[in-house]
């Protein structure tokens, strides 16, 4: 299954970018990261079945090891894709939140969307290593 975020404005060079990549490049999945501009763009199309997370304030907010038994739940049940949305400083569009399978959140504080996409590329690092039975991940 691939981990797809699509994230919105330009993350460049930056402290955050290196997280990301670094995580990112740990993943044994195939991962993908799409960037679109704060405001407008086309979503990549999605090919066969997708899910679809929307990184929100107000959504649910799982431990890491529900979020990596979802994940291996969708694997599992034959989902190609889980695609994460990440909005821009204004938050996600009417027609991002629309096409949300779930809402996720890192807590109720807001968070920056450069600092929630370095967040969410651990997370996914995590989960993974979780379901690989890595011992990244220790149980506290």
């Amino acid at each position: 299954m691939r981990l797809h975020i699509v994230a919105r404005g330009k993350i460049g060079r930056s402290p955050e970018a290196e997280l990301v990549d670094r995580y990112l490049k740990r993943i044994q999945w195939d991962t993908k990261v799409s960037e679109l501009p704060d405001q407008g763009g086309k979503t990549p199309k999605i090919d066969g079945e997708t899910k679809i997370i929307a990184m929100d304030e107000s959504g649910e907010n799982w431990s890491s090891k529900k979020f990596a038994d979802q994940l291996l739940r969708w694997r599992d049940d034959g989902v190609r894709e889980t695609r994460f949305l990440i909005g821009a400083a204004d938050g996600l569009s009417a027609d991002e939140r629309a096409s949300a399978d779930l809402f996720f959140s890192f807590g109720k504080a807001t968070w920056p969307h450069m600092m929630a996409r370095s967040m969410l590329a651990e997370q996914l690092f995590r989960a993974t290593a979780i379901i690989a039975g890595h011992p990244y991940h220790r149980e506290g």
